[in-house]
């Protein structure tokens, strides 16, 4: 299973999206709330790419981010287009390594829930 759970370049994992056979972006959207609890529940091991990733997000919206901007317009752009990449790309790379781990996981299954039968 090691070997299936492997990390790609951001970029590319951000290709992988559209690529048939593996989830959709609505699959991995909705596998991102579950990873943060698994993770914060200490079930997942993605905590270090996540503590990673957040870092990245804060950087992008941070007022500190506008120094770069000010002084090379376009270098500051070009920096900030290269954290949004990899910021995006991480993500989905970990939201498909997260959905092939998650039904390996003892005792834990992701079932939806049973259709309502009216009384």
């Amino acid at each position: 299973m090691a070997g299936m759970l492997r990390r790609r370049m951001a970029l590319t994992a951000l290709f992988r999206v559209f690529k048939p056979g593996t989830p959709g972006l609505g699959k991995r959207l909705a596998a991102i709330p579950r990873m943060i609890r698994a993770t914060m529940r200490g079930e997942y091991d993605g905590g270090g790419r996540l503590a990673m990733m957040a870092m990245a997000g804060v950087y992008i919206v941070s007022p500190i981010d506008v120094i770069p901007e000010l002084f090379t317009f376009v270098l500051g752009l070009v920096d900030d287009a290269a954290v949004a990449t990899y910021f995006a790309g991480a993500l989905m790379d970990e939201a498909e390594r997260f959905l092939e781990w998650e039904p390996y996981v003892p005792g834990y299954t992701v079932h939806p829930r049973p259709p309502r039968v009216p009384r």
